[in-house]
């Protein structure tokens, strides 16, 4: 990553500690689901000893389920192992200011072992590995992740004790693009908006979407892992800054039978003189480099399913004309296939259509990386685009449940090759969990279905 200046410098956070404004600092780093786990400091102590030593955090917040229940399988982290430590490290790159929170700053977390070598199967570390495959070749990806919501004027205290059935919707009908349906919860969007300036993002706009209560607020690309840390930062904020309002938001990707919440992600690939690599004078307007790089998402978007939809509600959102895509498919601004083509010139771009608002931003942005890679090492040949409806046309489709996407992952060899072993088994378990746990469950619809007419 280029070197920049940070939000907030350590030299600013001295002085706000100094002054009193503040008085607390967050260190956080994202877990397997991208959620933010870590401790609050008290300012003053954070800056005599966890600043320049970091702190220790037990390693089954790598290898546990979204519950956080301990689980077995995993190679890193057991109870034969001791569930012991690994290192916080900050990333003083990203100290920011957590408007949301009075008087707070937070700084991301690297992981690493006692021994000082970094946890690979981090999520974090991930990322940072496929960056540096990147950089070999001289070049450096730009993302921007485009995250919807579902936004409710039940509490998070009340939602749960309705089982999450019955709740109310911000909005009672569709609303993509009204600016009429985004004014009822203007507030609570200006909030959001606002307070995630402050804490160092940079917003673009705030719209609305299809489902009831739907909305996106979109914020400008940068550098892939600065993007990927401000998704978590921004997801965990909004989260927050509804419940201190009131309501209560959902990033899920299906949350009910209508439009799922997707999260679009944009890629482009920079040089070291800052030119978008991407541009070409070919039929496509495209480079060969860029060629390469989209047949290689191409070649692997199958094998990566289950980091671009890493949950069994991922899957429900693959559903024919539904603006969700099915089809292995590529095309120039063409929202049916799973990769669209945008942009011109310096702006040119690819966006993978198949993320949802439950994606961990690291683990599919580490995908797109070595998906592309792959093509460029193997010099693969882009097919045609598709010129017309995907989702009625003769493509491979991406996996329609979690169990086929984990089995697609675990027999990879281009993941293995691009990823590790460790890496591989490791998500592989996280799969099997969740379907483990899916499995034993008897669902409302179970229950609606037998309970009287079985």
């Amino acid at each position: 990553m280029a070197d920049r200046t940070p939000p907030l410098t350590v030299e600013e956070l001295r002085a706000l500690v100094e002054s009193g404004e503040i008085d607390t600092v967050v260190l956080a780093f994202p877990d397997m689901q991208g959620r933010l786990q870590g401790k609050r400091f008290a300012a003053r102590f954070f800056l005599d000893e966890v600043l320049g030593h970091g702190t220790e955090g037990c390693n089954y917040l790598l290898a546990v389920d979204t519950e956080m229940n301990t689980v077995d399988g995993y190679e890193m982290s057991s109870w034969d192992r001791g569930y012991g430590d690994f290192a916080m490290h900050p990333d003083l790159t990203t100290l920011r200011r957590l408007p949301w929170n009075d008087a707070t700053a937070m700084v991301t977390a690297d992981l690493a072992w006692a021994d000082g070598t970094p946890v690979v199967a981090a999520p974090r570390q991930i990322l940072r590995r496929q960056l540096e495959r990147l950089a070999e070749l001289g070049l450096t990806a730009h993302v921007g992740t485009e995250l919807e919501f579902i936004v409710f004027k039940d509490s998070y205290e009340q939602a749960w004790d309705a089982n999450y059935r019955g709740l109310t919707p911000a909005n009672q009908y569709n609303i993509d693009y009204s600016v009429l349906g985004t004014g009822r919860i203007e507030p609570l969007l200006r909030r959001i908006r606002n307070e995630m300036a402050g804490a160092g993002l940079t917003v673009e706009s705030a719209k609305g979407e299809c489902n009831p209560g739907q909305h996106e607020i979109a914020f400008k690309y940068d550098e892939a892992l600065v993007t990927c840390d401000q998704h978590a930062v921004y997801k965990t904020g909004a989260k927050e800054i509804a419940a201190q309002e009131g309501y209560s938001l959902t990033f899920m990707a299906k949350y009910n039978e209508r439009e799922g919440n997707s999260c679009h992600i944009h890629l482009s690939l920079q040089n070291a003189d800052g030119e978008n690599v991407m541009a070409g004078d070919d039929e496509h307007h495209m480079s060969e480099t860029m060629r390469h790089f989209l047949a290689g998402q191409l070649a692997a978007l199958r094998d990566f399913s289950l980091l671009y939809a890493p949950n069994i509600n991922s899957y429900k959102r693959f559903q024919p004309g539904s603006f969700a895509p099915t089809a292995v498919a590529w095309g120039h601004d063409n929202r049916t296939c799973s990769l669209r083509v945008v942009g011109h010139g310096r702006s040119t771009r690819f966006e993978n259509r198949l993320p949802g608002g439950d994606v961990n931003p690291y683990l599919a942005v580490a995908g797109l990386v070595a998906a592309g890679l792959y093509g460029i090492e193997q010099r693969l040949e882009l097919p045609p685009p598709c010129t017309g409806n995907a989702y009625a046309a003769e493509y491979a489709h991406v996996p329609t449940t979690l169990r086929e996407a984990a089995e697609l992952w675990e027999t990879s060899e281009i993941a293995k090759a691009a990823f590790g072993p460790e890496v591989v088994a490791h998500y592989r378990n996280m799969a099997r969990v969740e379907l483990d746990a899916f499995d034993a469950a008897v669902t409302d619809w179970e229950l609606r279905r037998s309970f009287e007419r079985h």
